[in-house]
């Protein structure tokens, strides 16, 4: 029984150009349906179109079924189905292999436009910044509904966000995705403990603490990562200090000018993309950059102004400075100079007059 069930496989090796990453087995992550296509003299036994057999039973991997879901929607999967005389049951497994690829160097991926990346509670925020900083097209927000649904649900609508981020960098021409450095492990662990302005307790702390647990740092990273390599980007983490803060100051108003319906976190992924870029992320009053014939022109001389000399009360002019000529007194005045009246205060008290009989 065994000799006969280690015979009874098929193996077929991955295509990273075909749908869901192989041309001969097919597994679908969301609906989990799985086909076959079957040879030229079993093709009167398809049930779907282009000779495939689809099964009947719905099928899933219950070990790193993520991991394998987010490498059907961008690369290659080798898959092996075996049967196991024991139990009676027909396995799956897939594979596949990570080609390491030459990192380029960050100032070479800055000569090519980014995808800005602002990651929040029940959205995307994103923007696509050219080399010189400025934003290409319009900024676009990708949904991103995790709240109460189910693991399976939650990660194929985040493997759905991440590839529209892809599909976005080959449209404008992006080598890399931007993101914030975020890690709310910090705040997880302090619950309901009370910590500068963070609220703690009441209605305002729960809604802070679901906002924090609904935003999927850790699985977005690396989802991001994976899928991401498989389609020829790399990643681009920076610092988040001060984004929104210095976004909604410096660039909410330029960039709703263009745009009105841009939000606060568009302008907080335009501030992210210009990180990724190497630019400031607060904005210059005369623009980004200067012309290079405006920069070659020689500066116009500036007119000079006559400066005034300042008083301070109870100074003398510079005029009248110690070493100076005195100013000259008023006519009628004879005699030496000295004081109009006696001081009544020596160092701030008063003089007190005693008699003695």
């Amino acid at each position: 029984m065994q000799w006969e069930s280690a015979r009874l496989f098929l193996t077929a090796d991955g295509e990273k150009d075909k749908a869901w990453g192989n041309e001969t087995i097919r597994w679908h992550p969301d609906l989990g349906w799985l086909e076959i296509k079957l040879p030229a003299p079993l093709a009167g036994l398809a049930n779907r179109p282009h000779g495939r057999y689809r099964l009947s039973a719905a099928v899933e991997f219950a070990y790193r079924g993520d991991e394998v879901a987010a490498q059907v929607a961008t690369g290659a999967v080798r898959y092996d189905i075996s049967h196991d005389p024991a139990s009676g049951r027909w396995y799956i497994d897939a594979s596949w292999k990570r080609t390491p690829a030459p990192v380029p160097c960050l100032q070479q991926l800055r000569r090519h436009p980014v995808v800005a990346v602002d990651l929040n509670h029940g959205h995307l925020a994103m923007a696509v910044v050219a080399p010189d900083g400025n934003v290409l097209g319009t900024p676009a927000t990708i949904p991103l509904d995790l709240a109460g649904r189910p693991a399976s649900t939650r990660d194929g609508r985040l493997r759905a966000a991440i590839s529209a981020l892809i599909t976005s960098a080959g449209q404008h021409g992006a080598r890399a995705i931007v993101i914030e450095n975020l890690d709310f492990a910090a705040t997880r662990a302090e619950g309901r403990e009370r910590a500068g302005t963070r609220p703690s307790l009441g209605r305002r702390g729960r809604a802070f603490r679901r906002m924090v647990t609904g935003i999927p740092t850790g699985k977005f990273r690396g989802r991001l990562g994976q899928m991401a390599s498989n389609a020829g980007l790399h990643v681009i983490v920076v610092d988040p200090a001060y984004t929104s803060r210095w976004a909604a100051e410096h660039w909410l108003g330029p960039l709703r000018e263009h745009h009105p319906e841009t939000t606060g976190h568009h302008a907080a992924a335009l501030v992210t993309g210009r990180r990724g870029l190497g630019h400031r992320a607060r904005r210059r009053a005369a623009g980004n950059r200067t012309a290079p014939e405006e920069a070659a022109r020689p500066a116009p001389a500036r007119p000079g102004k006559t400066r005034q000399p300042r008083l301070h009360k109870g100074r003398p002019p510079p005029h009248e400075a110690p070493g100076s000529h005195p100013a000259p007194r008023p006519a009628g005045l004879t005699g030496a100079r000295q004081a109009t009246r006696q001081p009544t205060t020596v160092r701030g008290r008063r003089l007190v007059r005693t008699t003695t009989c």
